[in-house]
């Protein structure tokens, strides 16, 4: 029988009405200290109607969050901002799990009082960092210390414990686009000779031990894991993708998480493009528990994913900036309105908030 966007899945624990997921979506609107804004209720209650949300990328420390205006998760009143978005998605019939973010190598040291970034090892990220006082080259990082790792750990539980209290649905532990925990799996990034470094299952080790205490907050059934398996992500690559993925996805598929979310560019991505094969056929063969793709799909191509068992559910991105009601538009076969570049990241409900639904349209 064949399966639809508009079928039910159960992700988990989280029971999802469709199969339209709302991919994480860096929009830069937090208030002062990371914290989120009326705005943010009003964007994630227009676009309740998805599967499920996944938040936009969300820092578990001010180590590990480089974006300006970005949100986080690591303080009380972080917290309290959180609230009323996470009330008014269930109010309004949505589910919406926060996305856990540390950036690792690609935080500039104006974020943390001029000191360095950390990362795996000693390496620098490619292009130049987004901060408060202008683009800045990025830094060549410090390697974090074998001692420190628990520390890293015990934020990332930390920030989970907060999502619980911020009245989530769950969490997503980013380990894809290049951040901290792809700079830990992949081999142009990790140089480290120790226990977190050198064959695959020690470059695995540290997802693993996140995941391990995120499920320890929440249960395995709420946790979910998002990579980028295949080509460079903002300077993050690999030698050789199969084994690495298919043993990063081994392990998760292990621990029994709810899902596992994976971004795969192809070679004409509208945002990054690579002629490296997805992974995702060998990662399907390893992970049998929901697997969600995302990247750059129409409808036909989210439904002939789905069809062929790739897939158990698509994540839309960038559709969803310009389309709040992208899932009514999918189910009439209405167009879809373009979203603006220009406002991704600025302040204000302009690019935001003000795309009209279809039937304002």
């Amino acid at each position: 029988m064949a399966v639809s966007l508009f079928d039910p899945i159960k992700l988990g624990a989280i029971e999802a009405p469709n199969r339209i997921i709302m991919a994480p979506l860096t929009r830069g609107r937090a208030a002062a200290g990371f914290v989120p804004t009326e705005l943010a209720v009003e964007y994630y209650r227009q676009r309740a109607s998805a599967g499920l949300i996944i938040s936009e990328a969300t820092g578990i420390s001010q180590e590990g969050l480089g974006w300006p205006s970005a949100p986080g998760l690591w303080t009380d009143a972080q917290v309290e901002g959180w609230k009323p978005v996470t009330d008014a998605v269930h109010k309004a019939g949505g589910r919406i799990v926060a996305q856990l973010w540390h950036m690792g190598r690609l935080v500039h040291s104006v974020f943390n009082d001029g000191k360095l970034p950390v990362s795996a090892s000693a390496t620098q990220g490619e292009g130049r960092a987004h901060t408060p006082v202008g683009r800045r080259d990025l830094e060549v990082a410090r390697p974090l210390e074998l001692a420190e790792i628990p520390r890293l750990i015990a934020d990332y539980a930390k920030s989970a414990e907060n999502a619980k209290r911020a009245g989530f649905d769950g969490v997503q532990l980013h380990g894809a686009n290049g951040y901290l925990i792809d700079q830990f799996l992949r081999d142009n990034s990790n140089l480290r000779d120790d226990d977190y470094g050198g064959p695959v299952e020690n470059r695995v080790r540290l997802l693993r031990e996140v995941t391990e205490a995120l499920i320890g907050v929440w249960g395995a059934d709420r946790v979910s894991v998002r990579l980028s398996p295949n080509g460079n992500s903002q300077g993050v690559d690999d030698s050789n993708p199969e084994p690495l993925f298919t043993a990063a996805a081994a392990a998760l598929d292990a621990l029994g998480i709810g899902f596992l979310e994976l971004r795969e560019p192809g070679p004409d991505g509208t945002f990054g493009n690579t002629d490296v094969p997805k992974q995702s056929p060998a990662i399907r063969k390893v992970f049998k528990g929901p697997l969600i793709l995302n990247s750059d799909y129409d409808v036909a191509e989210a439904e002939t994913a789905l069809a062929s068992g790739v897939a158990d559910a698509i994540a839309f991105g960038r559709p969803f900036i310009g389309n709040p009601d992208l899932v009514e538009r999918i189910k009439s076969g209405a167009a879809w309105a373009a979203d603006n570049p220009q406002t991704w990241y600025s302040p204000g409900a302009q690019g935001y908030t003000d795309y009209p639904a279809l039937v304002d349209a």
